[in-house]
């Protein structure tokens, strides 16, 4: 009996859109706004999903508190807060777009979550800008 479960958490983060290899000047046109030296923030919405078979035992897919536990301990308390380009490893030579952080999740995710279950990730970086990953 395939079945989803999702949890929503939020974090905040600064970030600056840049790619080094580019002029200021080509970095201004592609990015924009999300180009200030000086960073800009964003209070991101994260939806995790996992797909799979509910446990005939305890009824659960998947307990939510241990999900809520992995996501504290791999996502709140590595992004939130942050400059990603500054403070994290993870942007440190990766360019922090809605993309590259949703990928990011997923596999930070994935090394926590058994492979049994299908992992999607959705994140909301404004009401309207949001990104899945992956895409089946």
């Amino acid at each position: 009996m395939k079945t989803a479960v999702f949890r929503k958490a939020t974090f905040n983060s600064a970030h600056r859109l840049n790619n080094p290899l580019f002029d200021d000047k080509k970095n201004q046109e592609i990015f924009g706004l999300c180009n200030n030296p000086n960073y800009h923030g964003h209070n991101y919405d994260l939806i995790v999903k996992l797909v799979g078979d509910v446990d005939q035992d305890t009824g659960y897919l998947f307990d939510l508190k241990v999900l809520n536990d992995i996501i504290k301990e791999e996502i709140i308390e590595r992004f939130d807060h942050k400059n990603l380009n500054l403070d994290t490893l993870e942007f440190k030579n990766l360019n922090p777009t809605a993309e590259n952080i949703a990928r990011i999740i997923y596999e930070l995710l994935r090394n926590k979550i058994e492979h049994k279950y299908d992992l999607e990730i959705t994140l909301y970086e404004t009401p309207r800008n949001f990104v899945i990953y992956p895409v089946k």
